[in-house]
């Protein structure tokens, strides 16, 4: 309930409207309530003396109440239809506008799916419970408490009857919610493992394909989708229970009351038309209790959303500005001193361990290790796409936690391992580097990244449109596009994470030739092979989250048995011996 409580804060400027819609339907089950009262006066007095002025009279007002009715349940669905979309936009927006800010470190607690999931389905959830549930939630107690008084000022003995059927509807009731709700969050989580089976196979459709593995990722999918599908029945097996027993209630109610309702007509204690207004109300209480069920049912699952919502919009940010934080970079320079570092805290071995480097303003480093030596997670330190676990990270001599996240992340241009482009024309994602970028820089840039040709020979040029993911360009082509696109925020520092990988190496060697020239910028190129960091000012070789020897190509090739082995096996086809593989698996 607090969940819930927390995101009716997201209501803003649509507050109004629930006010409105809750007080039409007030009015709506007034004029409502009404039309008993009116039905019995017309059968004991108009019907019963053949009046019929009177009978048009009452008709009258009774068609009054029910138009009026009619009118105010409509302008409620335009308030309520209102309320609840702008509602659900709001949260949709505040949870988009959370995960932004998320870090790394954030996004690791949650997956792709959980989060889309979130955003759509369980906001989806609440709106419907605003959309369908809000009329039912003012309607019910309303009509109930009025129902039960008019009907106790109507015949108090028949009312009695509610006394005990009342209680027994509302025992059933609450057994159902208390049997539904908890499953609803289940059911939910198994949405999440639906959608990220379904992502995760249209995501690798073409490596499904090429290994033949269509076949398997079915049976994946039938697996999950089986599992959705029974947890749906054994949630909604409870919650279709409510109908029997609301009509269970209902029909035994009238029996009753039709009972002892025509033993006091033959005994001339009752009316015909009071007990015909009286039966009016029997239906409109019970109504309103199977209105209030329902509400409850739509409630349970709403809380199990507002929770996983909560969930986003509460989660604490790991990586913040600090108040006042440096707005300027004085210089490229990179210093790590006795720098650990663990994804969790509750992690028995550190990613990195003891790392003490020193890269000077303008020098261009390589880094090279097998897989899994944690390569890229030292360069994503510079930029604070994590933090340091022990020790600090210095960017042009101060702490990365000084900065504002903007303004380093500005001055630190990285080009990640996983080549990213998006849905829009070649110009749109390179103007992600710089937005403001005029055609001439543009050009520029692509020159730099060796992908000028290859743009120049499209049909629209920059204006060519990339599908989702960059699809339609190859591998190489997509590394230089996104080599482009860095280059253009004219970083004090250049990280390329293995990103020229897919590229000949004569494009990779023009490509570091234009990166040399420019004199005044950092980089540091992660790679495999030796050739691409051979002409580096220094080279870093890490091993296990650990850097186990630093110093130029030739420097290495003298001391570092375990770089002269690389460097041979990557010219002359030499083989690893046994134990330097495992001391340092090439990649």
């Amino acid at each position: 309930m607090k969940s819930l409580k927390t995101l009716l804060r997201y209501l803003g400027p649509y507050r109004k409207d629930m006010i409105t819609g809750a007080l039409l339907v007030i009015i709506e089950t007034g004029f409502e309530l009404i039309i008993p009262i009116l039905m019995a006066d017309l059968i004991d007095i108009g019907t019963a003396h053949h009046d019929i002025p009177y009978i048009l009279h009452k008709g009258g007002q009774m068609a009054i109440c029910a138009l009026l009715s009619l009118v105010t349940g409509l302008l409620y669905a335009k308030f309520a239809a209102r309320a609840s979309y702008g509602w659900g936009s709001r949260i949709r927006e505040a949870q988009f506008e959370r995960v932004q800010e998320f870090s790394f470190s954030n996004l690791d607690r949650f997956e792709t799916s959980s989060l889309i999931t979130r955003m759509t389905t369980d906001v989806t959830i609440l709106q419907n419970a605003v959309n369908g549930g809000f009329r039912p939630m003012v309607r019910g107690p309303v009509m109930l408490i009025f129902g039960l008084f008019l009907s106790f000022r109507m015949n108090t003995k028949l009312a009695f009857i509610f006394v005990f059927c009342a209680p027994v509807l509302g025992i059933i009731l609450f057994y159902i919610v208390n049997k539904i709700a908890p499953r609803y969050l289940l059911l939910q989580k198994a949405v999440d493992k639906l959608n990220n089976t379904v992502q995760e196979s249209l995501t690798a459709i073409r490596t499904v394909k090429a290994f033949v593995r269509g076949e398997y990722e079915q049976e994946k999918f039938d697996k999950v989708n089986k599992t959705m599908s029974d947890t749906s029945q054994d949630t909604f097996k409870y919650a279709v229970l409510n109908m029997p027993a609301f009509q269970l209630t209902l029909y035994t109610a009238i029996i009753l009351i039709m009972w002892f309702g025509g033993n006091m007509i033959i005994n001339s204690s009752l009316q015909v038309g009071e007990l015909t207004g009286f039966l009016s109300y029997v239906f409109q209480i019970m109504n309103s209790m199977m209105m209030i069920s329902n509400v409850f049912l739509l409630l349970s699952r709403s809380l199990s959303s507002a929770q996983r919502i909560s969930e986003v919009l509460d989660e604490k940010i790991m990586l913040t500005s600090p108040e006042n934080g440096e707005t300027n970079i004085p210089a490229g320079s990179v210093c790590f001193e006795n720098v650990s570092f663990k994804y969790k805290e509750n992690a028995k071995a550190y990613a990195l361990s003891c790392v003490n480097l020193n890269i000077k303003e303008g020098q261009t480093v390589g880094i090279i290790g097998g897989t899994g030596s944690a390569k890229t997670t030292l360069v994503q330190l510079i930029p604070r796409l994590y933090d340091a676990t022990e020790g600090s990270v210095k960017v042009g001599g101060h702490d990365v936690r000084e900065y504002d996240l903007k303004t380093l992340r500005d001055g630190v241009g990285i080009v990640l391992q996983k080549n990213v482009l998006f849905s829009g024309t070649i110009r749109e994602n390179l103007l992600w580097g710089n937005p403001h970028a005029d055609d001439e820089t543009i050009h520029e840039a692509c020159r730099a990244a060796c992908v000028d040709d290859f743009i120049s020979n499209l049909p629209q040029g920059l204006d060519t449109m990339l599908e989702h993911g960059g699809v339609n360009v190859s591998g190489g082509q997509k590394q230089r596009i996104c080599i482009a696109r860095t280059l253009l925020k004219h970083p004090k520092i250049l990280i390329f994470d293995d990103s020229t990988s897919a590229v000949d190496t004569a494009t990779e060697a023009s490509i570091r030739k234009s990166l040399g020239n420019i004199r005044e910028m950092t980089k540091i190129i992660i790679a495999q092979r030796i050739s691409s960091v051979i002409e580096t000012d220094q080279i870093i070789v890490m091993n296990d989250g650990r850097v186990i020897a630093n110093g130029t190509h030739e420097q290495l090739l003298q001391n570092e048995p375990i770089y002269r082995e690389i460097y041979e096996s990557q010219t002359r086809g030499g083989e690893f011996s046994a134990g330097k593989t495992n001391q340092l698996e090439k990649a």
